[in-house]
């Protein structure tokens, strides 16, 4: 029977290319983001590689919508087995400005819309004794990035609430996995023009993702470079890293 899987932010990037290597599967596919066009085009490359796509023009920040997408994405493909919540967005505080709105959208778009993406599909997963959920977190959760401070709040809070998730969750039958990615191939680090150490492409990161989801892994950080410097950067003294980033 064919895997039903449900994933947001999948007009580009890693939900992108998650969205080819299910279809290759034949699996059958939940597409959401907010660019409609470019789902269509996912979905046709989808159909291309055997897979069964539904689209669906979601902002994950819109609560009401999440529901109303996720008891659509059941009628449409016959129930629920996996559910990837990768929707998120970057961006600087820029809290000298005066005005929150910058910091609160990331806040809002990755925080919940994580719960709103997520939470509606648990009552059927509850129902059927079965279930997997994988969140798209980041290494940049790790430590507050300097100007980054929303978007490595955001990212921390993932990893703090589905580890309290799992306990719930386990008892039903439904995994829970939390991945942790460094520098990937997407738009999204497109016009970056530090070094991105250990760059890894979308195609190669998705394969390894959903590797992960199958084996009912807890969390995941990729690429593995970063399971070496991620415990340096929880302990690095401020004062260095106030000294290595002043100009």
């Amino acid at each position: 029977m064919a895997q039903k899987v449900f994933i947001t932010g999948a007009s580009s990037g890693i939900g992108e290319a998650l969205a080819y290597v299910y279809a290759h599967k034949g699996a059958v596919l939940g597409l959401a983001a907010r660019r409609t066009d470019r789902l269509e085009q996912v979905a046709e490359r989808c159909r291309e590689l055997g897979g069964h796509p539904h689209i669906y023009t979601l902002d994950v920040a819109d609560q009401s919508a999440c529901q109303l997408t996720a008891k659509q994405f059941i009628e449409d493909a016959g129930g629920i087995d996996t559910v990837i919540a990768n929707a998120g967005v970057g961006g600087k505080d820029k809290i000298t400005s005066g005005d929150p709105e910058h910091i609160n959208r990331i806040l809002r778009i990755n925080i919940m819309g994580v719960t709103n993406t997520v939470i509606p599909f648990l009552p059927s997963m509850k129902e059927q004794k079965s279930g997997q959920v994988a969140i798209i977190s980041s290494i940049a959760g790790t430590r507050g990035l300097i100007g980054h401070g929303g978007y490595s709040a955001s990212k921390a809070a993932l990893r703090i609430m589905t580890d309290s998730w799992e306990y719930t969750l386990r008892r039903h039958n439904i995994t829970t996995t939390t991945i942790y990615p460094g520098w990937i191939e997407t738009e999204m680090t497109a016009n970056i023009k530090n070094k991105m150490w250990f760059l890894m492409d979308a195609d190669t990161a998705a394969k390894k993702i959903i590797g992960t989801i199958n084996k009912g892994k807890r969390s995941y950080i990729l690429p593995w470079q970063w399971n070496i410097i991620v415990p340096i950067m929880r302990i690095i003294p401020r004062g260095l890293i106030r000294m290595l980033t002043t100009k």
